[in-house]
């Protein structure tokens, strides 16, 4: 077993974005709080310690027990909810979608750095205690992006009609999506323990979110993970006097919108805000608010509120209102005692659009944690990238460029024609220094005559080089078939891959696996070796 750590400006597979963010570009400060360092957490400590009381931690642990009553919860998950009521206990969150069996295998990266940084934390500051959180996108309702994962090259999909939340979806149909799944394994015992694993989420489980909370639980409920359902009464009354702000005041589009002024200047702005960041949830309904001729409207419904009648409507049912990417996050901040958000790179960029909004209602910014990114590689494989003389850097070159350096590298002729390239370039500025003395119209001719044997030069290059492709076409196959099986679609594996498919191979030890080999603060992409 081995770690090799790669910058993640190195992969080509991180924003402009996320790697300004880790070199603490002085341009990005002014979007987001205290950095992801042990002086930063201490400072997000105190920040939070003054800002969220009693009555907050008395209810949060109210909800969560009851969202538990029917799951079977680990001593160090019960421990880790009765310690939110507590005063100098903390929490740590990472959040996603309900994606069917986890989805990609980053969802895994997700919480693993959650609960690899609460126990950090608990080595630095001692007198605190920290908890993993896992919030479930239960009241998300993009179907699409949650309906179906990859196992090696197949895709499972759960075939429905869906409207509304996801969460209360019913598991409906999941009868087939197992038999798919289920012929796709093998005979031994950690595919028999994934096949049960499944049944036991999805064809025991009513709902999308019981069957997630049960799937999370059992892998992680050991290491203390605290699973939160937003979709609760309870927790939304917190959000209320948030809610009546936005629908009177449209408060997130005015701050987002002119903090995404800002951002825009040197970044791609990840999501619009809209005049009303709120949804109105009610059975399978999970349509938009909207404001018009003096009427709050839910989108593609007849339901039509007056101002009286909506906060009304409010009062009475909170939970009916559900924030949107927007918003959500500050709904998570409200009713955990939270220092940390962990999350992707795309996650953080919307994120970043956020800190003048959170000030502006006067709720603490959390710390943003870029969640671990890890290639899971088996020592075979390994040994064929040595053999090919290609480092682990060079893996994630885009599989034309990799095959070219290759190939060039083993090549006992010279391919590269940059010194060609060079003389002409020197040959033609004399050129243009003499035209320039004597006749300047004759510039247009000589800029194009070397631009027409500059393109020569790469044609004969590129011809060189698919001559010497086919020379070494059995090193070209070899390139490709591993490079195709460490990342799947020419994508990273994390984005693509199920869990299943590792943990089919290395069992209960994968979760240790990856706990064991990856630092929540160590900002470098990992690739994990095993056997």
């Amino acid at each position: 077993m081995s770690v090799t750590h790669i910058p993640f400006a190195a992969t080509g597979y991180f924003s402009k974005l996320i790697c300004d963010y880790l070199d603490e570009k002085s341009e990005l400060s002014k979007f987001y709080g205290n950095f992801p360092n042990l002086e930063g957490f201490k400072n997000q400590i105190i920040t939070k310690k003054s800002t969220f009381f009693a009555a907050s931690r008395n209810l949060l642990v109210e909800a969560l027990k009851n969202q538990y009553e029917n799951t079977a919860v680990s001593e160090a998950t019960n421990q880790n909810i009765a310690s939110l009521s507590d005063e100098n206990t903390f929490t740590v969150t990472t959040g996603h979608q309900l994606n069917i069996f986890t989805g990609p295998l980053y969802f895994l990266y997700k919480i693993v750095t959650a609960i690899n940084l609460a126990d950090r934390l608990k080595r630095e500051f001692p007198q605190q205690n920290f908890v993993p959180v896992y919030w479930m996108a239960t009241e998300d309702h993009d179907f699409e992006e949650i309906q179906y994962f990859n196992v090696n090259k197949t895709k499972i999909s759960w075939n429905r009609e869906s409207s509304g939340a996801v969460g209360r979806l019913k598991t409906d149909g999941f009868e087939v999506v197992f038999n798919e799944f289920s012929a796709l394994l093998g005979t031994s015992h950690n595919a028999n323990a994934l096949r049960e694993l499944f049944k036991n989420a999805y064809l025991n489980n009513e709902n999308l979110a019981e069957a997630t909370r049960y799937l999370v639980n059992e892998l992680f409920g050991a290491y203390g993970l605290v699973i939160v359902d937003g979709d609760d009464a309870r927790l939304k009354k917190s959000l209320a006097p948030i809610v009546k702000d936005e629908l009177l005041q449209n408060t997130s589009f005015k701050f987002v919108s002119k903090t995404d002024q800002q951002l825009a200047v040197e970044y791609k702005i990840q999501v619009n805000p809209r005049e009303i960041n709120l949804f109105y949830l009610k059975d399978a309904i999970r349509e938009r608010i909207i404001f018009e001729n003096d009427l709050f409207k839910v989108n593609n419904t007849s339901l039509v509120f007056s101002e009286g009648d909506i906060l009304k409507e409010l009062e009475k049912y909170p939970e009916r209102f559900s924030p949107n990417v927007i918003m959500r996050p500050l709904y998570q901040e409200i009713v955990l005692p939270n220092l940390a958000y962990i999350g992707g790179g795309g996650e953080l960029a919307y994120w970043f659009q956020l800190k003048d909004y959170f000030d502006g209602v006067s709720i603490s910014f959390p710390i943003l944690v870029l969640r671990n990114s890890a290639l899971l590689a088996t020592k075979k494989q390994l040994q064929k990238l040595d053999k090919l003389g290609i480092s682990i850097p060079e893996i994630f070159n885009k599989q034309v460029s990799l095959i070219a350096n290759t190939v060039k590298k083993i090549s006992d002729i010279n391919i590269d024609f940059s010194e060609q390239k060079m003389h002409l370039q020197q040959q033609f500025s004399d050129l243009k220094a003499l035209a320039a003395k004597t006749d300047p119209t004759f510039l247009g001719a000589v800029n194009a005559q070397e631009k027409k044997q500059l393109n020569g030069l790469d044609n004969l290059e590129k011809r060189l080089l698919n001559a010497q492709k086919r020379k070494f076409s059995d090193v070209v196959k070899r390139i490709s078939d591993l490079q195709n099986e460490l990342f799947p679609n020419q994508s990273l594996q994390e984005r693509n891959q199920n869990f299943s498919v590792y943990y089919e191979a290395i069992g209960e030890n994968l979760i240790p696996l990856l706990l064991n080999n990856i630092d929540p603060l160590k900002f470098e992409f990992a690739l994990i070796e095993f056997n």
